[in-house]
């Protein structure tokens, strides 16, 4: 069977995981696996095609954001909680609360709707180069 790479608490980076928090699709993973329960990759009903999925997990669990367990055909994803919280105090907290307060569905996130709406509500400061 074929051993899946996580990195060691003391491997793990705030840049890499910084950047694997940066997508939206992966911030709604984390948020959907907050709760501490290990899920099945299919269990967490995200709706794209199943490479992508599979490319958002990969960053998560090789920046040490999620640890992925098989178990015969599934794979069982939760965080390493633990490790971010001991590494990295409140940053995890943080950008729970960050994703509560500002809603951030992914899945409608690039509808040519939503993007109208967020230029709606915050528009571009006046262009001030001569």
């Amino acid at each position: 069977m074929r051993s899946l790479y996580h990195p060691g608490k003391e491997d793990i980076r705030l840049t890499t995981v910084l950047y694997a928090l940066s997508d939206p699709i992966r911030l709604r993973i984390v948020r959907n696996l907050a709760e501490g329960v290990e899920e099945s990759c299919a269990a967490l009903g995200i709706t794209i095609p199943k490479s992508s999925l599979s490319h958002h997990f990969r960053v998560l669990r090789e920046a040490g954001v999620t640890r992925t367990r098989i178990e015969g055909i599934h794979r069982l994803v939760s965080l390493r909680r633990e490790d971010l919280d001991a590494l990295f105090p409140g940053l995890f907290d943080a950008v729970l609360r960050a994703c509560l307060s500002h809603n951030s569905e992914p899945t409608g996130g690039t509808t040519l709707e939503s993007i109208q709406k967020r230029v709606q509500e915050h528009p571009s400061p006046p262009n001030t180069h001569f």
